[in-house]
C-alpha cells in the first residue's frame, strides 16, 4: 500500500482556494405529498437483475407493497423475477410499461445502469409517480439538477438507494457531527480502497475492437438506451462491469461515493462546492485509448466547500481517495491499533476526530479522550420500508432527492474533474458553469443518441 503525498501545486490550491468566491447555494424544499393514504402501494420494478433482484426482494417482502409490473431488457432476468412474482405483468421496454401501467401504479424503483437512470426516473416523476432510484441518481450533473427540480415540482416521494443512510451507524454519525462532538470540522478525508475492486469492477484496457451479436435473451438496443451505440461484447458490460465505462457508469467515486459522502454531507449541512480538482492514475492519463473509454482505476479528488457554523473556517477541504490513492498516513494513524477501514470517512475537528467506517458504527478519536461522550441509541431503519411508508402518507424519506440531489451533483463534479485532471475547476452552482474553464462544461451533460431525447429536458 502506497501513501499519497501532496504535490506543491495541491498545497498551493488548498491555500489559495479559501479566497475563491463562494457559490450561491442550490436550495430546494422537499415535498411530502406522496400518495393519498391507503393500505397498499402498487409498485413496478424496472431492472430486476443484479442489484435489481435485491431491490425486488426488499419491496416484495414489504406487506404494504403489491408489485404489479416488472421490466428488464434481459429476458433471463425477467424470467427469474416472473417466477418469484407470477401475478406481475412483464415488460422489456420501460416506455411500454409507463404507457400501459400509468394508471395502475403508484411507484417504481429504477435499478438499471447509471446512464439510463435519468430518462426513466424523470418520465415517471412527470407522470406523478413516486421513485426509488439507485445511486448515483444520474450519470451527468445536468441530469441530477433536472431530476431534483422535477421531484419537487411534481410533489412526489423519492429515495436514493443509499440504504446505509437509514442504518444506525450513519444516523449516529450525523448526530455526532451536528452535536459538535469533535468541535468545528477542519478537514474531511473520504476513501474507498475496497480489496478486489480493481480486478472485479475496473477494466484496464480500451473497448474491444470488434463486437459480436448480443445473446438472444438481451435486447442490446434497449440496454444502450441514451448512450452512444457500442458493439456488444461479453463479460465487459452486462451485467456489472458497465461501471468501468465512461459511456455507462460514473467510476468508483460516482458509485460508492454516494454512500461515503452521505453522513458527512448531512451532518455538516454542506452546500455546493466552490471548486474541485482531481489527480488520477498516471497510466490512465497517459493513454488516449483508456481516457476515451474507461474511468481510471484510481483517483484523488479535492473539493472546497463553503464553510458554515459547523466548520472551522470559511472553506472546508474535502478529499476523496480510491484505487492506488490513500488518505495520508498521519490521518490513518489516528485510528491506532487497528487496520484503517478501507471504505470510510474521517473528519478532523478542533476537539478530536470522527471516523465513519462504511456500514459500521462511527468512532470518536482519540478514544481515550472521548470515551465518555454520550451518544443516543438510534434504531436501524429500513430504507425501502421508509420509502413505502412515505408513499402511503407517512414521514418523508431519509434520502429524498431534495437532500441527495445537491450531494450527487457535487460527487459528479468530481467525475468531471477526473476528465480534466490537474486542472482547478471553479464552480458556479447557480448557472452550472466553470467560469475559469468553460471547455470542461461539455462533461456536465451528454448528447443523447437519436430517438432517445427526453421530453422536457
Amino acid at each position: 500500500m502506497t501513501d499519497h503525498t501532496f504535490s506543491s501545486s495541491r498545497r498551493k490550491f488548498l491555500q489559495t482556494a479559501a479566497t475563491a468566491a463562494i457559490a450561491a447555494p442550490f436550495i430546494l424544499r422537499c415535498s411530502s405529498k406522496g400518495t393519498s393514504p391507503k393500505s397498499k402501494l402498487n409498485h413496478a420494478c424496472i431492472g430486476v437483475g443484479g442489484m435489481g433482484w435485491s431491490d425486488l426482494q426488499k419491496f416484495k417482502e414489504d406487506p404494504n407493497v403489491q408489485i404489479v409490473a416488472i421490466c428488464d431488457v434481459d429476458t433471463d432476468n425477467l424470467k427469474k423475477a416472473s417466477e418469484a412474482l407470477p401475478e406481475a405483468r412483464t415488460y422489456t421496454d420501460w416506455r411500454e410499461l409507463l404507457k400501459k401501467e400509468v394508471d395502475n401504479i403508484d411507484s417504481v424503483n429504477v435499478t438499471v445502469p447509471d446512464h439510463n437512470h435519468f430518462p426513466i426516473a424523470y418520465q415517471f416523476i412527470r407522470k406523478g409517480k413516486n421513485v426509488y432510484c439507485q445511486k448515483p441518481m444520474c450519470h451527468d450533473v445536468a441530469e441530477v439538477r433536472a431530476l431534483t427540480e422535477a421531484s419537487v415540482r411534481y410533489g412526489v416521494i423519492t429515495q436514493l438507494g443509499t440504504q446505509i443512510a437509514s442504518r444506525q451507524g450513519d444516523r449516529t454519525a450525523v448526530h455526532l457531527i451536528k452535536d459538535g462532538a469533535i468541535g468545528k470540522v477542519k478537514h474531511a478525508y473520504l476513501c474507498s480502497n475496497r480489496p478486489g475492486a480493481v480486478e472485479n469492477y475496473r477494466l484496464k484496457g480500451p473497448r474491444p475492437t470488434q463486437g459480436q451479436a448480443a445473446p438472444a435473451n438481451l435486447n442490446w438496443d434497449l440496454w444502450i438506451g441514451t448512450a452512444p451505440v457500442r458493439p456488444y461484447a461479453p463479460e465487459i458490460y452486462h451485467q456489472t462491469k458497465w461501471r468501468a465505462w465512461l459511456d455507462f457508469g460514473t467510476g468508483w467515486s460516482g458509485d460508492i461515493g454516494c454512500h461515503i459522502f452521505d453522513a458527512v454531507w448531512k451532518g455538516l449541512g454542506l452546500k455546493p462546492p466552490i471548486s474541485v480538482i482531481a489527480e488520477v492514475q498516471k497510466s490512465w492519463q497517459e493513454s488516449p485509448e483508456r481516457k476515451s473509454d474507461n474511468w481510471p482505476q484510481g483517483d484523488h479528488i479535492t473539493w472546497m466547500f463553503p464553510g458554515n457554523d459547523r466548520t472551522d473556517s470559511d472553506v472546508l477541504p474535502l478529499e476523496w481517495f480510491d484505487g492506488e490513492f490513500y488518505p495520508p498516513q498521519d490521518i490513518r494513524d489516528l485510528y491506532s491499533g487497528k487496520e484503517y477501514p478501507a471504505e470510510s470517512a474521517m473528519l478532523i475537528g478542533t476537539e478530536g476526530a470522527l471516523l465513519i467506517p462504511h456500514n459500521e458504527m462511527p468512532v470518536l478519536l482519540p478514544e481515550s479522550k472521548l470515551s465518555n461522550y454520550t451518544t443516543p441509541q438510534f434504531e436501524a431503519g429500513n430504507h425501502y420500508h421508509s420509502f413505502v411508508v412515505a408513499c402511503l402518507g407517512g414521514p418523508k424519506t431519509e434520502s429524498h432527492f431534495a437532500q441527495t440531489g445537491p450531494m450527487t451533483e457535487a460527487i459528479l463534479l468530481g467525475t468531471v474533474a477526473i476528465r480534466v485532471p490537474d486542472k482547478l475547476l471553479e464552480w458556479d452552482a447557480v448557472n452550472m458553469k466553470f467560469p475559469n474553464n468553460p471547455d470542461a462544461e461539455k462533461y456536465l451533460r451528454r448528447n443523447y443518441r437519436k430517438g432517445w431525447k427526453v421530453a422536457g429536458f
